[in-house]
Protein backbone atom coordinates (compact mmCIF):
# COMPACT_ATOMS: atom_id res chain seq x y z
CA UNK A 1 0.00 0.00 0.00
CA UNK A 2 1.44 3.73 -0.65
CA UNK A 3 2.52 5.99 1.67
CA UNK A 4 -0.64 8.40 0.14
CA UNK A 5 -3.33 6.04 0.26
CA UNK A 6 -2.11 4.38 3.87
CA UNK A 7 -2.52 7.68 5.14
CA UNK A 8 -6.03 9.26 3.34
CA UNK A 9 -7.56 6.24 4.53
CA UNK A 10 -6.03 6.04 8.33
CA UNK A 11 -7.81 9.32 8.15
CA UNK A 12 -11.00 8.48 6.90
CA UNK A 13 -11.62 5.84 9.12
CA UNK A 14 -10.28 8.36 12.16
CA UNK A 15 -12.73 10.49 11.12
CA UNK A 16 -15.50 8.26 11.68
CA UNK A 17 -15.56 8.26 15.14
CA UNK A 18 -15.91 12.31 15.27
CA UNK A 19 -18.90 13.65 13.29
CA UNK A 20 -19.07 16.89 14.71
CA UNK A 21 -15.46 17.30 13.39
CA UNK A 22 -11.81 17.64 14.66
CA UNK A 23 -9.03 20.12 13.94
CA UNK A 24 -6.62 19.41 11.50
CA UNK A 25 -3.57 19.72 14.68
CA UNK A 26 -5.41 16.34 16.68
CA UNK A 27 -5.53 14.22 13.27
CA UNK A 28 -1.94 14.90 12.80
CA UNK A 29 -0.54 14.16 16.53
CA UNK A 30 -3.40 11.02 16.59
CA UNK A 31 -2.05 9.32 13.62
CA UNK A 32 1.59 10.54 14.02
CA UNK A 33 1.63 12.51 10.82
CA UNK A 34 3.39 15.36 9.89
CA UNK A 35 1.20 18.59 9.97
CA UNK A 36 1.93 19.44 6.86
CA UNK A 37 1.42 16.46 5.12
CA UNK A 38 -1.64 16.06 6.81
CA UNK A 39 -3.18 18.75 5.98
CA UNK A 40 -2.39 18.26 2.38
CA UNK A 41 -4.02 14.85 2.36
CA UNK A 42 -6.89 16.27 4.24
CA UNK A 43 -7.05 18.79 1.48
CA UNK A 44 -6.99 16.28 -1.34
CA UNK A 45 -9.77 14.74 0.55
CA UNK A 46 -11.68 17.45 0.40
CA UNK A 47 -10.86 18.03 -3.30
CA UNK A 48 -12.70 14.52 -3.72
CA UNK A 49 -15.57 15.07 -1.99
CA UNK A 50 -14.77 12.45 1.13
CA UNK A 51 -14.08 15.23 3.40
CA UNK A 52 -15.46 18.74 4.21
CA UNK A 53 -14.35 21.50 6.25
CA UNK A 54 -16.32 23.29 8.95
CA UNK A 55 -16.44 26.83 8.81
CA UNK A 56 -13.94 26.72 12.43
CA UNK A 57 -11.27 24.87 10.29
CA UNK A 58 -12.45 21.39 11.41
CA UNK A 59 -12.76 18.76 9.34
CA UNK A 60 -15.36 15.91 9.17
CA UNK A 61 -16.71 13.29 6.94
CA UNK A 62 -19.27 14.20 4.26
CA UNK A 63 -22.16 11.53 3.25
CA UNK A 64 -20.22 10.43 0.58
CA UNK A 65 -18.84 7.20 2.38
CA UNK A 66 -22.20 6.26 3.60
CA UNK A 67 -24.06 6.94 0.16
CA UNK A 68 -21.53 4.38 -1.50
CA UNK A 69 -22.03 2.02 1.93
CA UNK A 70 -25.65 2.02 1.64
CA UNK A 71 -25.81 1.70 -2.19
CA UNK A 72 -23.81 -1.41 -1.91
CA UNK A 73 -25.62 -2.66 0.82
CA UNK A 74 -28.71 -2.60 -1.52
CA UNK A 75 -27.57 -3.93 -4.14
CA UNK A 76 -26.32 -6.60 -2.58
CA UNK A 77 -29.74 -7.79 -1.44
CA UNK A 78 -28.66 -8.80 1.94
CA UNK A 79 -31.04 -6.43 3.40
CA UNK A 80 -33.91 -6.93 1.68
CA UNK A 81 -33.14 -10.66 2.60
CA UNK A 82 -32.89 -10.20 6.24
CA UNK A 83 -35.38 -7.73 7.48
CA UNK A 84 -38.18 -9.88 7.43
CA UNK A 85 -36.38 -12.10 9.16
CA UNK A 86 -35.21 -9.79 12.08
CA UNK A 87 -38.21 -7.94 12.04
CA UNK A 88 -40.22 -10.99 13.51
CA UNK A 89 -37.80 -12.08 15.39
CA UNK A 90 -37.54 -8.37 17.27
CA UNK A 91 -41.52 -8.74 17.84
CA UNK A 92 -41.31 -12.23 18.98
CA UNK A 93 -38.66 -11.13 21.68
CA UNK A 94 -39.55 -7.35 21.74
CA UNK A 95 -35.63 -6.36 22.07
CA UNK A 96 -32.95 -5.40 19.63
CA UNK A 97 -32.20 -7.61 17.06
CA UNK A 98 -28.93 -7.16 14.58
CA UNK A 99 -27.74 -8.62 11.57
CA UNK A 100 -23.75 -8.76 11.48
CA UNK A 101 -22.22 -9.70 8.13
CA UNK A 102 -18.54 -11.39 8.09
CA UNK A 103 -16.06 -9.47 5.91
CA UNK A 104 -12.68 -11.00 5.73
CA UNK A 105 -11.69 -10.73 9.63
CA UNK A 106 -14.43 -8.23 10.70
CA UNK A 107 -18.11 -8.38 11.63
CA UNK A 108 -19.72 -5.49 10.28
CA UNK A 109 -23.49 -4.57 11.25
CA UNK A 110 -25.96 -4.02 8.17
CA UNK A 111 -28.94 -4.28 9.64
CA UNK A 112 -31.26 -4.23 12.73
CA UNK A 113 -35.19 -4.09 13.67
CA UNK A 114 -36.00 -2.76 16.97
CA UNK A 115 -38.66 -4.92 19.24
CA UNK A 116 -38.95 -2.82 22.67
CA UNK A 117 -42.06 -0.89 22.21
CA UNK A 118 -41.74 0.94 25.90
CA UNK A 119 -38.56 1.56 28.62
CA UNK A 120 -34.71 1.53 27.89
CA UNK A 121 -33.74 1.19 24.17
CA UNK A 122 -30.79 -0.39 23.20
CA UNK A 123 -29.44 1.13 20.08
CA UNK A 124 -25.83 1.52 19.34
CA UNK A 125 -24.14 2.72 16.06
CA UNK A 126 -24.51 0.34 12.74
CA UNK A 127 -21.58 -0.31 10.60
CA UNK A 128 -19.35 -0.31 13.12
CA UNK A 129 -17.20 -3.75 13.42
CA UNK A 130 -17.72 -5.43 16.43
CA UNK A 131 -14.76 -5.74 19.15
CA UNK A 132 -14.87 -10.10 18.68
CA UNK A 133 -13.40 -10.58 22.07
CA UNK A 134 -16.37 -9.96 24.12
CA UNK A 135 -19.49 -9.56 22.02
CA UNK A 136 -22.03 -11.98 21.58
CA UNK A 137 -21.74 -11.34 17.84
CA UNK A 138 -17.93 -11.48 17.85
CA UNK A 139 -18.12 -15.08 20.08
CA UNK A 140 -21.18 -16.53 18.07
CA UNK A 141 -18.34 -16.19 14.58
CA UNK A 142 -15.71 -17.28 16.77
CA UNK A 143 -17.10 -20.80 17.93
CA UNK A 144 -17.59 -22.12 14.03
CA UNK A 145 -13.34 -21.46 13.96
CA UNK A 146 -10.81 -23.68 14.80
CA UNK A 147 -9.42 -22.46 18.13
CA UNK A 148 -6.02 -20.74 16.77
CA UNK A 149 -7.84 -18.94 13.74
CA UNK A 150 -10.29 -17.69 16.72
CA UNK A 151 -7.70 -16.28 18.84
CA UNK A 152 -5.36 -15.36 15.68
CA UNK A 153 -8.13 -13.03 14.79
CA UNK A 154 -9.16 -11.57 18.39
CA UNK A 155 -4.79 -10.84 18.56
CA UNK A 156 -5.16 -9.58 14.89
CA UNK A 157 -8.35 -6.77 16.52
CA UNK A 158 -6.72 -6.74 19.85
CA UNK A 159 -9.04 -7.60 22.99
CA UNK A 160 -8.69 -3.56 23.77
CA UNK A 161 -8.91 -1.56 27.07
CA UNK A 162 -10.95 -1.91 30.01
CA UNK A 163 -13.09 0.96 28.93
CA UNK A 164 -13.73 -0.96 25.49
CA UNK A 165 -16.03 -3.97 27.39
CA UNK A 166 -18.15 -4.75 30.29
CA UNK A 167 -16.38 -6.14 33.37
CA UNK A 168 -17.79 -9.61 32.37
CA UNK A 169 -15.90 -9.43 29.31
CA UNK A 170 -13.17 -12.21 28.54
CA UNK A 171 -9.60 -10.55 29.26
CA UNK A 172 -7.41 -14.08 28.59
CA UNK A 173 -6.99 -16.39 26.00
CA UNK A 174 -8.08 -19.12 28.41
CA UNK A 175 -11.20 -17.26 29.59
CA UNK A 176 -12.36 -16.71 25.81
CA UNK A 177 -11.94 -20.24 25.01
CA UNK A 178 -13.65 -21.64 28.40
CA UNK A 179 -16.41 -19.11 26.51
CA UNK A 180 -16.40 -20.35 22.98
CA UNK A 181 -16.81 -24.30 24.28
CA UNK A 182 -19.69 -23.09 26.52
CA UNK A 183 -21.22 -21.21 23.76
CA UNK A 184 -20.35 -24.35 21.01
CA UNK A 185 -22.36 -26.68 23.19
CA UNK A 186 -25.62 -24.48 23.19
CA UNK A 187 -25.52 -23.73 19.82
CA UNK A 188 -25.41 -19.85 20.54
CA UNK A 189 -23.59 -17.36 22.64
CA UNK A 190 -25.03 -15.55 25.34
CA UNK A 191 -23.33 -12.41 27.36
CA UNK A 192 -23.82 -10.89 30.52
CA UNK A 193 -22.52 -7.52 31.36
CA UNK A 194 -19.52 -8.12 28.38
CA UNK A 195 -20.07 -6.09 25.49
CA UNK A 196 -21.07 -2.76 27.76
CA UNK A 197 -21.65 -2.67 31.43
CA UNK A 198 -25.60 -3.30 32.42
CA UNK A 199 -26.44 -4.77 28.70
CA UNK A 200 -26.97 -8.43 27.20
CA UNK A 201 -27.20 -9.68 24.36
CA UNK A 202 -27.21 -13.30 22.46
CA UNK A 203 -26.11 -14.75 19.21
CA UNK A 204 -25.93 -17.52 16.44
CA UNK A 205 -24.18 -18.05 13.37
CA UNK A 206 -25.48 -17.86 10.06
CA UNK A 207 -23.72 -20.87 8.22
CA UNK A 208 -23.68 -22.62 5.11
CA UNK A 209 -23.83 -26.03 4.11
CA UNK A 210 -19.96 -25.96 4.46
CA UNK A 211 -20.35 -24.94 7.98
CA UNK A 212 -18.46 -21.16 7.01
CA UNK A 213 -20.37 -18.67 9.24
CA UNK A 214 -21.38 -15.76 6.23
CA UNK A 215 -22.94 -13.90 9.25
CA UNK A 216 -24.43 -13.25 12.94
CA UNK A 217 -27.96 -12.39 14.27
CA UNK A 218 -28.28 -10.92 17.84
CA UNK A 219 -30.26 -10.16 20.26
CA UNK A 220 -29.65 -7.39 22.43
CA UNK A 221 -31.12 -5.35 25.35
CA UNK A 222 -30.72 -3.61 28.76
CA UNK A 223 -29.50 -6.82 31.42
CA UNK A 224 -32.27 -5.65 33.57
CA UNK A 225 -34.88 -7.20 31.24
CA UNK A 226 -32.70 -9.51 29.03
CA UNK A 227 -31.92 -12.09 31.91
CA UNK A 228 -29.91 -15.38 31.50
CA UNK A 229 -33.94 -17.05 31.52
CA UNK A 230 -35.42 -14.84 28.81
CA UNK A 231 -32.42 -16.04 26.73
CA UNK A 232 -32.51 -19.34 27.03
CA UNK A 233 -36.32 -18.78 26.20
CA UNK A 234 -35.20 -17.02 23.07
CA UNK A 235 -32.43 -19.51 21.86
CA UNK A 236 -35.05 -21.96 19.84
CA UNK A 237 -36.55 -19.05 17.95
CA UNK A 238 -33.15 -17.27 17.54
CA UNK A 239 -31.34 -20.69 16.14
CA UNK A 240 -35.07 -20.54 13.94
CA UNK A 241 -33.87 -17.21 12.33
CA UNK A 242 -30.19 -17.76 11.50
CA UNK A 243 -31.20 -21.52 9.41
CA UNK A 244 -33.74 -19.00 7.80
CA UNK A 245 -31.03 -16.55 7.10
CA UNK A 246 -28.49 -19.35 5.87
CA UNK A 247 -31.00 -20.58 4.05
CA UNK A 248 -31.81 -17.71 1.52
CA UNK A 249 -28.91 -15.66 1.97
CA UNK A 250 -27.41 -17.84 -0.70
CA UNK A 251 -29.44 -15.17 -2.86
CA UNK A 252 -27.38 -12.48 -1.91
CA UNK A 253 -23.44 -12.42 -3.20
CA UNK A 254 -22.87 -10.67 -0.22
CA UNK A 255 -23.44 -13.45 2.26
CA UNK A 256 -22.49 -15.81 -0.34
CA UNK A 257 -19.02 -14.85 -0.70
CA UNK A 258 -18.44 -13.93 2.92
CA UNK A 259 -15.45 -15.64 4.69
CA UNK A 260 -13.82 -17.43 1.68
CA UNK A 261 -10.45 -17.33 2.00
CA UNK A 262 -9.60 -15.98 5.17
CA UNK A 263 -8.91 -19.32 7.36
CA UNK A 264 -5.27 -19.95 5.65
CA UNK A 265 -4.41 -16.11 6.03
CA UNK A 266 -4.69 -16.26 9.60
CA UNK A 267 -1.70 -18.40 10.20
CA UNK A 268 0.02 -15.81 8.65
CA UNK A 269 1.80 -13.27 9.90
CA UNK A 270 -1.04 -10.84 11.48
CA UNK A 271 -1.75 -7.49 9.59
CA UNK A 272 -3.98 -4.37 10.24
CA UNK A 273 -7.59 -4.75 9.89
Amino acid sequence: MSGALEKSLAILEYLTAYPEGVPLAQVANALNQGRSACHYTLQELVRYGYIRQLPRGEYALTTKMASMGLSFLSRSGVVDIAQPVINRLAHATEELVRLAIVDGRRLTLVAKAQGARSGLLYDPDMGIDLRLSCSAAGQAWLMTLPDDIAIAYVMNQGIGEPKHYGPNAPTSVKALLKALDEHRRRGFSIIEDGYAPGMSSMAAPVQRADHLATGVVVIAGPSSRLSLKRMQQYGPDLLAAAHELASSGEASPLMKAANLGTWGNAREKPQDG
